[in-house]
Parts: structure tokens; sequence; C-alpha cells
């Protein structure tokens, strides 16, 4: 059994009468997990973000400070809450959100998505700070939460497939890496997958990658725009979409290494974070799942009372690398666009399944769950509303008329 750790900012992770002493707990393991952690999230996740800001027809200024927003959020509040928690907390964008982003944001003006972003970031804060967290969690099966983000995520799947026949030595040969690395060393599989196939793109279509500005980066402030479309189309599942899938696993992940920090605190903070960051572009920030798992197990330390310096390490690195977020985006802009379907494909495969898996998990609400997939897997659009939305809706429905008691 993991032994469980109920935290109390004011004493340490311990419980006891004093707080611990950073100098003494920083090792240099720690400081590796949090430099893994990043080059995870650096190295799939962002491909989806960038997906994204293609979709939705964003410059490079606006890009670069769409990753500047979600990586200083991620980073400062990552930082500053496993500092005063003493607990391994990794916070990060929502991949899964920037997918439904890729089928969603090119249908509103990016000043709308902008006022979404504000709008489901009040509403996470609002579920976060007053404990409604668990109860909407509870509200709405979880099959037909976890249907609705494998269809969200089902067509970066196909895309893996549907990249083959125009560039087929790189498309196979990036996921036969990722596939061997899973098997030898699951925790860079997906950063592998990049490197096999920035080898074989450059061997085969061409690698034009260039730097650009090697300066910080100079974050763009959006003023904001509010319609009933956006709000029902992107607030709505996005916010759903971060606090299921998102902030749900995060939580599992620290209990499940023993961690009892208060949800309130955690989700009530990413919650303000991602308000104040959302004029400059970003979606959310919120708890980390697979990253967080690498710096709260015990490669980052064999006392559990030692890992939040991972979760300190990590964010410190989220600002640093961050603050440069145009030479990332005049990096990856740089790559193929078979090798961009690959790796955004492999990085959300692992969520794919396990959305699959849950969704039909509940024989009794299997029939909702599959309506649910479908119809966000379809990409309909309705009154000017996304599929994620009209799924979510069709799976509610057909659940309440399935299950209503017959008199």
């Amino acid at each position: 059994m993991t032994e469980e750790l109920t935290v109390r900012p004011e004493t340490g992770s311990d419980g006891g009468g004093e707080r611990r002493s950073l100098r003494r707990d920083v090792s240099g393991p720690a400081l590796l997990a949090g430099l893994v952690c990043i080059a995870v999230s650096f190295s799939g996740p962002l491909v989806v973000v960038l997906a994204a800001a293609a979709a939705g027809r964003l410059d490079a200024a606006h890009t670069a400070s769409w990753i500047w927003a979600v990586s200083i959020g991620s980073g400062l509040s990552g930082f500053a809450l496993s500092w005063w928690t003493r607990t391994p907390v990794i916070t990060a964008w929502s991949t899964p959100g920037a997918a439904l982003l890729v089928t969603s944001l090119g249908a509103y003006p990016y000043r709308e998505a902008v006022g979404a972003f504000l709008v489901s970031a009040v509403v996470v804060t609002l579920f976060g700070v007053t404990g409604w967290f668990g109860r909407l969690i509870a509200a709405v099966p979880a099959g037909i939460v976890n249907a609705m983000l494998a269809g969200i995520l089902f067509s970066f799947g196909a895309g893996i497939f549907g990249a083959v026949h125009s560039a087929p030595v790189l498309v196979v040969g990036s996921f036969a890496a990722f596939l061997l690395a899973k098997r030898l060393a699951p925790r860079y599989a997906v950063p592998v997958a990049l490197l096999a196939g920035g080898v074989l793109a450059a061997l085969t279509v061409g690698l034009p990658l260039h730097l650009g500005s090697s300066g910080p980066t100079r974050p763009v402030f959006t003023v904001p725009a509010f319609s009933w479309a956006a709000m029902v189309g992107l607030a709505l599942p996005l916010t759903i979409v971060v606090l299921a899938s998102q902030n749900a696993p995060g939580l599992g992940v620290m209990r499940a290494f023993g961690y009892r920090t208060d949800d309130r605190l955690l989700i009530g903070s990413t919650g303000v974070m991602s308000l104040l960051l959302a004029p400059f572009g970003s979606p959310g920030v919120n708890l980390a799942a697979i990253t967080a798992a690498i710096c709260s197990g015990p490669e980052s330390h064999p006392d559990p009372r030692r890992r939040y310096v991972a979760g300190m390490s990590s964010g410190a690195l989220y600002v640093l690398v961050g603050s440069f977020g145009g030479v990332l985006v005049s990096l990856f802009t740089g790559l193929p666009k078979e090798l961009i379907a690959v790796i955004a494909g492999v990085a959300l495969l692992a969520s794919l399944q396990g959305s699959l898996a849950a969704a039909v998990a509940d024989e009794k609400g299997r029939d909702a769950a599959v309506v649910t997939f479908l119809a966000s897997a379809s990409g309909m659009s309705l009154f000017g509303i996304g599929s994620a939305f009209w799924g979510l809706l069709f799976g509610l429905g057909t659940h309440l008329v399935l299950n209503l008691r017959k008199r």
C-alpha cells in the first residue's frame, strides 16, 4: 500500500510541527524528474497546441503568446503550489482541451474564443473553491464524458494512418520507434518518436527548420468578445474536458501516490491562473496526470516527502522554456505535416484508449456512450456549435430516454 500523506501547508507534508527545509530536500533525482517532465510536455502535447493554433488561423505572434501563457501559467502555479503544500503538484495545459480546439477553434473569431477561455476559467475556479467539483463529476455519467473525449481524440489517432500515403517511411518509421520505446522505456516513447521522425523527415521529405527570433516572447493581449455560440460550443465542452479529463485524473494520480492535498486549493489556484492568462491566449491551466506520475513516483525520490522538489523543478523549467515561445513556434512549424500528425497521434494515444475503455466499461450506459462518441467524432456543426457539445447533448438525451424509471 502507498503511504498516505495528509498535507497541511502550514506544517509540511509530514504533518509535523516544522516546515520542511527546501535546501535540505533538494536532490539530483528530483531535479532530473522535473527535466524529464518538461521534455515530455514540449515534445508531444505542444504539437497538439500548435495544431489548434493553426486551426484557428493564428499568426506567429499570437501562437507564441499562447505558448508563453500556458507555459508561464503552468510554471508559476506548479512551482508555488509544490512549495506551499510540500507535495509534487504538476500543472500543465490540457492536451485533450487543445485537441478540442483543433476541431472547434476555427469556427469562431479569435476574440470570441478568448471570451470562452475566460468564462471557462471562471467556472473552473468556482467549482474549485466551492467544492462543487466532485458533485459535477458525479452528476454526468462517466461513460458519456469519456465518450465525448474519445470522439474528440479519434481524429488524431486516425490521422496517424491517414498520413501514411504521403510519407510512408516517415510515418511508419516514427510509429515503429514509438512502439519500440513504449516497450523498452515507456516514459520516453513520445520524445523518441519525435527524434526518429525528425531524422526520417530529414532523409525523405526534408526538414526546413529555422529558429527565427531568439529573444524572449512578447505576449499579445487580446480584448475578449462574448457570444452564445462560443459559450456553448467552446466554453462548455472545454470546461467539462478540463474538469473531468484533466483535474480528476490529476488528483487521482496524486492520491494514488498517497498525497491528500486540498482539491479546492489546487483547482481554485489553477482556475485563477487561467483567468489571468486567458487574454494572452491561454485556454486554461490544470492539474497534470501523465507528467505528474513522473514527479510523484519513487524515481523522483525514495522519500515521498522530498518529491515536491520535482514539482518546483518542473515549474521553474516551464517558465524558462516558455519565455522563449517564439523559438519553439519557429522550430516546430518547420516540421512536416505528416510528422506532426504522427507525433500528435501517439501523444494522445494513451488518452484515447483510456477514454474508450472507460466509455464502454458500464454496460448499462454503453448505448449513450456510443451515441456520444459517434456524434463527437462526426465533426458535425449545428447553429455554429461544434460536435463536442452535440455529442454530450445527444449522449445525455440517450441516457435519460433509456434509463428513466418507467411507471
